[in-house]
């Protein structure tokens, strides 16, 4: 059904005044969302860390485990050399085979301190996984604490909030979509998160800079969509001013 201009601005004016209300439910529970987005994406952030030391770790541990396998297989080389040292024919295949010998016992000598580098940064990786396990732990309790008191908070708003989101979608309806597009746009910008405004006293319920009488007339009549020259507001209806009689002295 098609709707006319006065019902579009009476339709914004009550979807303000909800989002308001919204607005100020979000106020009361403050930084609280945003530090538990926070304090989940750094605990996020520290699982990542230590499954990147642990893979660390395996990848050291695997080269502990190469390592001592050429270690293995250098005793058994030095044992075969040995052996056939025992039945050399002359000196030149003595020499030959002791250099084979000196080279494995080199090689025996090199594992050695492969694994110990490795497990030295084995043990370094276990300290910051340690560490990190720590920092983790204390981050857990600060998302536990925070996470209860937003559910608290959200707990005693939350009948309150879903009846005025009902009530939003509802007066969304009302409003084509591009007006209503304008109207989140406005807001969205605006540091007090008001789009659609009275005239109140003659100033921009806003901005509070004067609206000119005759603008103050067309907005009335509310025959078209009117914005404050000012700071863009939609100006959907003008207050009258109301005068309290004067007493007699």
């Amino acid at each position: 059904m098609e709707t006319t201009i006065a019902q579009r601005l009476d339709a914004l004016l009550k979807l303000q005044q909800i989002d308001s209300k919204l607005d100020e439910i979000k106020k009361i529970r403050g930084d609280l969302p945003e530090e538990v987005r926070d304090l989940e994406d750094e605990i996020i952030g520290y699982e990542t860390r230590i499954g990147k030391f642990q893979r660390d770790v395996d990848t050291l541990e695997e080269e502990i485990g190469k390592h001592k396998l050429a270690k293995k297989d250098a005793e058994k080389l030095i044992a075969k050399y040995k052996e056939q040292q025992m039945n050399v024919r002359n000196n030149r295949e003595y020499d030959a085979i002791t250099k084979e010998i000196e080279l494995q016992q080199l090689e025996m000598e090199l594992s050695d301190k492969r694994i110990a580098e490795a497990n030295f940064k084995i043990s370094t990786k276990q300290d910051e996984v340690q560490r990190a396990k720590d920092v983790m732990t204390e981050r857990r309790k600060d998302l536990d604490s925070k996470k209860g008191e937003l559910n608290t908070i959200i707990g005693e708003s939350e009948a309150e909030e879903k009846g005025y989101v009902e009530e939003r979608q509802q007066k969304a309806g009302l409003v084509e979509e591009r007006l209503f597009r304008s109207y989140e746009k406005i807001r969205n910008n605006a540091v007090n998160g008001l789009a659609v405004v009275t005239v109140r006293r003659g100033a921009c319920g806003g901005c509070f800079n004067v609206v000119p009488p005759q603008r103050q007339a067309d907005i009335k009549d509310k025959k078209k969509i009117i914005v404050c020259e000012h700071c863009g507001r939609i100006l959907a209806d003008v207050e009258e001013a109301a005068f309290a009689p004067s007493g007699r002295r």
